[in-house]
């Protein structure tokens, strides 16, 4: 993820991170930082499977769903077992609740429903994703630009 106070853009490791260590400047990191919790930090449910560093992936939410943020070196983690079960449990909820679930691969996006995956390859800041529902079922999925959505 980005971190704007470090000018580190989303995709490359934080120059202050070192792997297996942690953070090297943890009690003065950014407010960004200090602020940031995944899930699995905050939500009970979430065994110790899920601690990113054995999971190889960070679990966020956005304003609209579920985020599964995978380790660029470990592309397909969410697709190992159990993760991919539990995963797809989220999806057959979010169905009914209107919750998505998209797993982040680098600068790519996948939209898990109960049934598919949607390779909505790289989606930009400007861009959304529109989901074509039948009944509570997402049939397609595709990405437009935000400024389309007003005229949709």
């Amino acid at each position: 993820m980005a971190i704007e106070e470090l000018a580190k853009p989303v995709n490359t490791w934080c120059p202050h991170c070192k792997p297996g260590r942690g953070c090297l400047i943890y009690p003065d990191r950014p407010g960004e930082c200090q602020t940031f919790s995944c899930l699995w930090l905050v939500h009970d449910q979430l065994d110790h499977h899920w601690m990113p560093s054995k999971s190889r992936f960070v679990l966020t939410t956005s304003e609209d769903g579920i985020e599964v943020r995978c380790d660029p070196g470990f592309p397909d983690a969410w697709r190992k077992e159990p993760y991919r079960g539990e995963i797809r449990e989220w999806a057959v909820s979010g169905e009914t609740h209107d919750v998505t679930v998209v797993v982040m691969t680098g600068q790519k996006m996948t939209l898990v429903t109960p049934d598919r995956e949607f390779d909505l390859g790289v989606v930009q800041p400007d861009e959304r994703i529109v989901r074509e529902i039948e009944g509570t079922q997402v049939v397609n999925a595709t990405v437009v630009k935000a400024s389309d959505l007003n005229e949709i």
